[in-house]
């Protein structure tokens, strides 16, 4: 489940509390979570409603002026059925805070190093994990298609790897590519010489 990046803005302000999407299914569960961009929201319910049912005040607590801005852009979507999607903003993204922490000890390096092992290891093509980060490392800005193409990996298989990095505080999204972040680089460095300790902490 999307968002357009002045309804995220408003979502964090907590002015946007509901959405309405076209499904053939739900994408989300009541009691379920939905991270984005500007932190986690808590799906409060997820139900079954009809243009009808929308009210102007719907409408605002969904970031639209009047109910017949948020009509168009339904009609825009795809999908047999309507739903309404009630929820808050409950947290900030908790992958911020980790690509900060960049003092790291030896044991917190070595489980990190596992993990990409671990990646790398299932790779059905060849590694990427290593490679990827310092490729990104080397070229703030550089693109999943770039990446790919260097990698030999299909551009949207590639995406998805990557978010595995970003789940452990490695790279962060940009605007248009991606770039190292504080967490990823100290990896890098301490990986990249088995003695270099410099940003590890006793």
């Amino acid at each position: 489940m999307l968002f357009r990046a002045a309804i995220l803005e408003k979502i964090a302000r907590g002015e946007v509390t509901i959405a309405f999407r076209y499904w053939r299914r739900p994408t989300v569960k009541a009691g379920g979570r939905l991270r984005t961009s500007v932190g986690e929201l808590a799906i409060e319910s997820v139900e079954r409603c009809e243009p009808a049912d929308i009210s102007e005040r719907d409408a605002r607590a969904a970031g639209f002026d009047e109910k017949s801005q948020l009509l168009a852009e339904l009609d825009q979507r795809d999908g047999s059925k309507l739903y309404r999607i009630i929820f808050h903003f409950d947290r900030a993204d908790p992958r911020i805070a980790l690509r900060e922490q960049d003092r790291l000890k030896p044991v917190d390096i070595e489980k990190i190093a596992t993990t990409l092992d671990r990646l790398d290891g299932a790779a059905q093509s060849r590694p990427w994990a290593r490679q990827a980060m310092r490729m990104i490392a080397d070229q703030s800005g550089i693109t999943a298609g770039d990446i790919a193409a260097v990698l030999n990996i299909e551009k949207y298989a590639l995406k998805r790897k990557i978010r595995k990095l970003k789940e452990l505080g490695l790279t962060v999204s940009l605007h248009r590519g991606y770039c190292i972040s504080s967490r990823g680089k100290a990896v890098l460095e301490a990986l990249g010489n088995g003695e270099d300790r410099s940003h590890a902490t006793p």
